[in-house]
């Protein structure tokens, strides 16, 4: 539903409402097509997403009264995509899009062939079930799977991004769907690095810091026992290394009153641990076909936009393992580019609260996530891609609904404001 002004998409609403109250018999799939289709999108837009038209009825009144959040205004801005990291996995993660929507479903089944002779199991039958899912050598290309599924769907409907950016595994998703790596490329990529990764020795440990980064690098030892994993935030710092290292700098900032959270993962990723799988992992990287990008890339290990040489080399990817990603760094440089809306590609709103402590100007960008966990899928999905629409994002709403049988209708025109004059 759009309007000129606020006033006028709230009378738009009850308007709509009240035809639909008369006309039991209309489709709600018919009259969300014939208003996407044959009505214009005007600059304050609200979008109600429910599944009966109960539910889209009382959305429809809520929004008349203002009792919800109300339009928001077209934002003319760059739109970044941005895929999450390891941490977010979830079991039956994308199950319920892959069981509506044909095209998630075709996209991740072709990725779960590229990957499944590369793995011990079939990666389709870890995720569904969850036995191994947290496992370093699953969770990753689990991850990978679902991200580019997502990426896809999304792309079917016309929504695309102007630039993109992953955080540590999620960057591979982005330079996959940038044209970086093709498919077959990407999943030798990732196999590799999971199962390099998991066949490290256990141990190590990483944990979570509410301090800025130049405090807690004051505070690391010599020796390469621990480093910095991420840097997330202005007061968002991940620290990862060997165990006893890794206490010490936290029991350091517990005493400053500082938060700590450790994580639960079996390896210390992005520290000197990582440092016996590199040389080998470099050698997967050195076999694979780079190409320029057909969308931009912001890396997660510069902070910066990064360049057609820099993604083509293995000596990147190598690095990518190791180093921090400076996550916050590549949000600053999105916020840079005219990026106004960031949508999270992932199983769970990780990159979201991070992306939103990052920027500066927190009124003018806004993160989306495309799913959250114990949330149902679909519904989580469509509520992103109509607020997507609400920012002025351009939707091919005809892709949107094919293959639904939905038909244009009559519905009321323009609800006008009038003032009248007496003389």
């Amino acid at each position: 539903v759009s309007g000129r002004d606020e006033v006028g998409l709230r009378a738009q609403a009850g308007r709509l409402r009240e035809h639909l109250i008369g006309r039991p018999e209309a489709e709600p799939v018919d009259v969300g097509y014939s208003l996407v289709t044959a009505r214009a999108a005007l600059e304050h837009r609200a979008a109600v997403v429910g599944a009966s038209r109960e539910e889209l009825l009382a959305g429809l009144q809520l929004l008349a009264e203002g009792a919800v959040g109300g339009s928001q205004v077209v934002r003319r801005g760059r739109t970044a995509f941005v895929f999450t990291g390891q941490g977010a996995q979830r079991v039956g993660m994308g199950g319920e899009l892959y069981a509506a929507f044909p095209v998630f479903a075709g996209a991740f089944d072709a990725v779960c062939a590229g990957l499944d002779p590369l793995l011990p199991r079939a990666l389709g039958g870890v995720i569904a079930g969850g036995e191994g899912l947290d496992e370093t050598g699953f969770t990753q290309p689990a991850l990978f799977a679902v991200e580019v599924a997502l990426f896809r769907l999304l792309e079917s409907w016309g929504v695309r991004p102007d630039v993109v950016a992953g955080h540590s595994i999620g960057e591979v998703a982005a330079a996959h769907v940038a044209g970086v790596l093709s498919l077959e490329d990407a999943c030798v990529l990732v196999a590799a690095r999971a199962g390099l990764m998991q066949g490290l020795p256990a141990g190590g440990a990483m944990v979570a810091v509410e301090a800025g980064e130049e405090e807690v690098r004051a505070l690391l030892p010599g020796g390469g026992l621990v480093g910095l994993a991420a840097v997330n935030g202005p007061g968002a710092v991940v620290v990862s290394g060997a165990e006893a290292a890794v206490e010490e700098v936290v029991r350091v900032l517990r005493s400053r009153g500082r938060r700590t959270r450790r994580l639960s993962v079996s390896h210390a990723f992005h520290s000197p641990l990582m440092d016996p799988m590199l040389e080998e992992f470099g050698r997967v990287a050195e076999g694979l076909d780079y190409r320029p990008p057909r969308i931009a890339v912001v890396s997660a290990v510069t902070g910066e936009l990064a360049d057609e040489q820099t993604l083509a080399s293995a000596g990147y990817w190598v690095r990518h393992v190791r180093e921090p990603v400076r996550f916050a760094d590549a949000v600053r440089a999105l916020e840079n580019d005219g990026v106004t809306t960031l949508l999270e590609l992932g199983p769970d709103a990780v990159l979201t609260a991070m992306a939103d402590a990052a920027v500066r100007n927190t009124d003018a960008v806004v993160a989306v996530p495309a799913l959250r966990a114990r949330q149902p899928e679909s519904r989580t999905l469509l509520n992103a891609l109509g607020r997507l629409f609400t920012r002025g994002i351009a939707v091919d709403w005809q892709a949107f609904y094919d293959g639904t049988g939905a038909r244009r209708i009559d519905l009321p025109t323009y609800a006008f404001r009038r003032d009248r004059y007496w003389l």
